[in-house]
């Protein structure tokens, strides 16, 4: 399968073919979903904390005696019953929400995403993005450009707009496309599929070296 290649201009260059190995995979949606619920445990740092009837501040003393006073039978102010007691069931900060996720799952997941945005026509490549310096108002006039191809006019949305991968770490490239809320950029080598899920279109630099990293991943 072939796709087209444009410049930061907005200009059709050249075209590349597509490994079937990385674009040309089947939809799985419990791959898709494992890897990725699995990935966001794995990120999740449980802040929240509730104290048990044992860990609340108060008098171990029984409030009345258990008969003759024709009030309900309590043993403690600490009970979740009352005011200022425990937390019955609430949430616990030492809770571990990790998850294990073989190489294997998580390389095949993002080339089914890979996959499947491809088919959807929301991956552009672009020969190369290029800001000679840490210019924001560059920046916005490349995606502008971009914006105009034909399918990609989502890419002045105002949220997760794209996620731009980059075939190395430029410095001035980085700090151009910082400040937009709705896009983010990276490394091609660092892809994984929580950063394509979270936004609709990905932009890939230099395709005919990203791909190469990308196939990569394979052999590892």
């Amino acid at each position: 399968m072939d796709s087209k290649i444009y410049n930061q201009t907005g200009k059709e260059v050249g075209t590349i073919k597509l490994p079937g190995d990385v674009f040309g995979l089947k939809w799985n949606e419990t791959l898709v979903h494992q890897v990725a619920v699995s990935m966001m445990g794995n990120l999740r740092t449980p802040v929240a904390h509730t104290k048990n009837r044992g860990e609340v501040a108060g008098t171990g003393k029984k409030p009345w005696k258990q008969k003759g006073t024709g009030r309900a039978r309590h043993g403690s102010r600490r009970s979740p019953l009352w005011v200022g007691g425990g937390v019955t069931h609430g949430p616990r900060n030492e809770k571990d929400y990790s998850r294990k996720v073989n190489k294997k799952m998580k390389v095949k997941a993002l080339f089914t995403i890979l996959s499947r945005k491809n088919k959807e026509g929301e991956i552009l490549f672009v020969d190369s993005l290029i800001v000679p310096g840490p210019k924001t108002r560059e920046a916005k006039t490349i995606i502008s450009s971009l914006s105009k191809i034909k399918g990609f006019g989502g890419l002045t949305r105002n949220r997760n707009a794209a996620y731009l991968a980059l075939e190395n770490k430029k410095i001035p490239t980085l700090k151009s496309f910082q400040n937009f809320g709705n896009l983010e950029v990276g490394e091609v080598r660092n892809l994984n599929p929580l950063d394509i899920l979270k936004y609709k279109y990905l932009i890939v630099e230099n395709p005919e070296k990203s791909l190469g990293l990308l196939s990569a991943k394979l052999s590892k």
